[in-house]
């Protein structure tokens, strides 16, 4: 069974940048993208960008495309989100977990993390 524990959560500035990583540990199958969603109070939890497991190729949802950038670190077993121009509507726990995104628009969320705080604010 596939584990994660997410840090670099902070509060930081508006038009700040942060970068969040993820330690996996457990093996993650070829079909399935590993990356980031995120999660504010009382809002739906929102996929935000994942990376192949067996291809690399990346998705990002279009409210994050240009701002942020996921990569993989195969050797540490690692996933990160480099988050740039951060925006107050960015304030969420963000979540890594395994991801499916079946008809390249819904995205399903298998296992996932504790989370890691990220608060953008003046």
């Amino acid at each position: 069974q596939v584990q994660f524990v997410e840090s670099g959560g902070d509060l930081v500035q508006p038009g700040g940048s942060l970068r969040l990583s993820c330690a996996i540990s457990g093996s993650v199958l070829d079909y399935t993208c590993i990356g980031w969603f995120r999660q504010a109070p009382g809002k739906e939890r929102e996929g935000i960008s994942c990376i192949g497991a067996a291809d690399g190729r990346k998705h990002y949802a279009q409210s994050v495309k240009g701002r942020f950038t996921v990569s993989r670190d195969n050797a540490k077993n690692t996933v990160d989100l480099q988050m740039n121009s951060l925006k107050p509507e960015d304030t969420a726990v963000y979540h890594c977990a395994t991801i499916i995104i079946p008809d390249g628009s819904s995205w399903f969320f298998g296992s996932w993390g504790q989370g890691t705080q990220v608060t953008v604010s003046s």
